[in-house]
């Protein structure tokens, strides 16, 4: 039976490597971060609940590559290097099997990013993951919520939609070849956080965040806090290459407000188009102009004629959704 500190000490404190960041570990009552003259740093949290945020028998490899994704996401989003994280659980029982997996997903991800777990804590409990990032960027560069400008252009990093596809097989609301739910499923199962597009868009995008809850409701925020409204060309957004193949109105919707996407959503000047486009480049990313912030309130649709569209969608809200 294996003990707390046993659990730490096979399965995560062995990653307690040295980095310049790191001035003490895995091991005492806090970790200690070395901060980069003339840097910020950049602190995110996110929790992962069994049964809300993925399912119970969720393949512990990529439930590990997940929970540490969607934090660097939020890293990404704001433009920063990642650093380290923390690591705060409950498990049911202290499973070798499923300690190995998780594990392994999560640590792969995280030295593909150079970021160290430093600390956390572990309880016997209902699966429950939260990770705290850290990060650092030079100062006054993060791309804020509240920072888009009246003319700027909304661009979108990768694709969206196929995750909310796989939703659907999974809850039988569409019926998909076993292929194709295995290729929307290892979107929503192991999403691609754009941490080095976020950093090559410093200085040069206004605002920025990461789809998770949806494109309408996350746009939403930047609108609300840079008090601007936008129009996007709805039939312009790229839709997932699963989600390709199904009606005009489904890709809609589920490019919408599907919600998983893990993208980044920014704007950016009309005039630095060549200059967003290269660091998209830079960072083996594509991106798609999607529209433009406007001095109006509120968030407008057009379709590929030009015409618009009245929708009424919602995104992702976890106390207001099933």
């Amino acid at each position: 039976m294996l003990s707390e500190f046993d659990l730490i000490k096979r399965y995560f404190a062995q990653h307690n490597l040295p980095d310049e960041h790191l001035a003490l570990g895995i091991g005492d009552d806090c970790a200690l971060l070395n901060v980069t003259p003339g840097m910020q740093m950049a602190v995110s949290s996110d929790m992962l609940v069994s049964g809300r945020h993925f399912f119970p028998d969720v393949d512990p490899l990529t439930l590990g590559h997940k929970c540490l994704a969607v934090n660097l996401s939020d890293l990404a989003a704001m433009g920063a290097k990642p650093i380290g994280f923390t690591l705060a659980f409950a498990l049911p029982e202290a499973d070798p099997v499923w300690l190995e997996k998780f594990s392994q997903g999560l640590f792969s991800l995280a030295d593909q990013h150079h970021c160290r777990l430093i600390g956390g804590d572990t309880t016997k409990g209902p699966l429950n993951i939260c990770i705290t990032i850290f990060g650092e960027q030079p100062l006054a560069t993060a791309l804020r919520r509240d920072a888009a400008k009246v003319g700027d252009d909304i661009w979108i990093s990768g694709t969206l939609g196929d995750a909310r596809l796989a939703l659907a097989g999974y809850w039988r609301e569409l019926e998909l070849s076993p292929d194709d739910h295995a290729r929307a499923a290892k979107r929503m199962h192991l999403p691609t956080p754009r941490v080095a597009l976020g950093m090559a868009l410093r200085g040069i995008a206004h605002a920025a965040l990461d789809i998770s809850d949806g494109l309408v409701g996350d746009l939403g925020h930047i609108l609300e806090r840079s008090h601007v409204g936008a129009t996007l060309a709805i039939d312009e957004l790229p839709a997932g290459p699963v989600l390709q193949q199904f009606p005009i109105a489904l890709r809609r919707q589920f490019t919408l407000a599907g919600g998983d996407d893990y993208e980044l959503c920014f704007t950016a000047p009309s005039d630095r188009r060549a200059d967003v486009i290269a660091a998209a480049a830079s960072a083996n990313t594509v991106i798609t102009r999607v529209g433009r912030i406007d001095t109006d309130p509120g968030l407008r649709f057009l379709d590929g004629l030009g015409n618009h569209v009245n929708l009424s969608l919602q995104s992702f809200d976890h106390f207001n959704t099933p």
